[in-house]
């Protein structure tokens, strides 16, 4: 059935302020394999691709700020992003918690029939866990993880792919996120994109591509109003 109109959300750093719990995960693994901890600023930096990619990333940081360049291996890797899955998923709400006026305009979207989901790079699991323990994930058609399919944002397909299985519109449909990597997607699948302003991101604003620009979800649906009246 085709839906009057679709939104389509980032979680981290979009629809939810992870970062603390993130950043606990994150250093009790850096702590466990021998590396520096890292302050709340870093993750924000950090966040975006996923569990690994952030770790990766992480580690060749503090290589280049110390000078001294550890090297790790694919199983490390793998036996580090393993730890930080099964750290984070026992203390995934710990501090975490939804951006201003998001509560608000879920409900609202949902008033007006308008349908939702999730595309995120966090693993599926550990997204509708987070999303039910918030209390949000019922607002939601579909959550597309990180590894839902076999490819991820920035892949336009992240995006495509879920507005087909909720069945959307492709023409009617908004995405919201919070740095380049959905911005990426959303500008390779033709979509409009709205940026939410101090997100997970090392770039600044000009730096990403936007069609609009919020400071968080407060009066966000006068934006949405001008696409379903077009």
């Amino acid at each position: 059935m085709s839906q009057k109109f679709t939104v389509l959300f980032d979680l981290d750093g979009t629809l939810i302020d992870t970062a603390p719990d993130l950043m606990l995960a994150h250093n009790h693994v850096m702590k466990k394999f021998g590396y520096e901890e890292r302050e709340l600023s870093d993750i924000k930096k950090l966040a975006g691709g996923g569990s690994k990619v952030m770790l990766r990333k992480s580690m060749h940081e503090i290589g280049e700020l110390s000078g001294k360049i550890k090297k790790t291996d694919e199983k490390m890797e793998e036996e580090m992003t393993k730890e930080f899955i099964n750290f984070y998923s026992n203390n995934i709400n710990k501090k975490s918690k939804l951006i201003t006026g998001a509560l608000e305009f879920l409900s609202w979207c949902k008033n007006n029939s308008i349908s939702m989901a999730v595309c995120t790079n966090k693993q599926e699991h550990l997204s509708i866990d987070l999303l039910k323990k918030i209390k949000i994930y019922h607002f939601f058609d579909y959550v597309a993880g990180g590894n839902t399919f076999n490819h991820n944002k920035p892949d336009p397909k992240h995006l495509t792919d879920t507005i087909e299985i909720i069945g959307g519109n492709l023409k009617k449909t908004i995405m919201i996120g919070d740095s380049e990597t959905d911005s990426g997607a959303a500008q390779a699948a033709n979509i409009p994109f709205v940026l939410i302003e101090g997100g997970y991101t090392e770039k600044k604003v000009n730096q990403i591509y936007h069609n609009h620009l919020v400071k968080n979800f407060v009066g966000l649906e006068k934006i949405i109003k001008k696409y379903l009246n077009d």
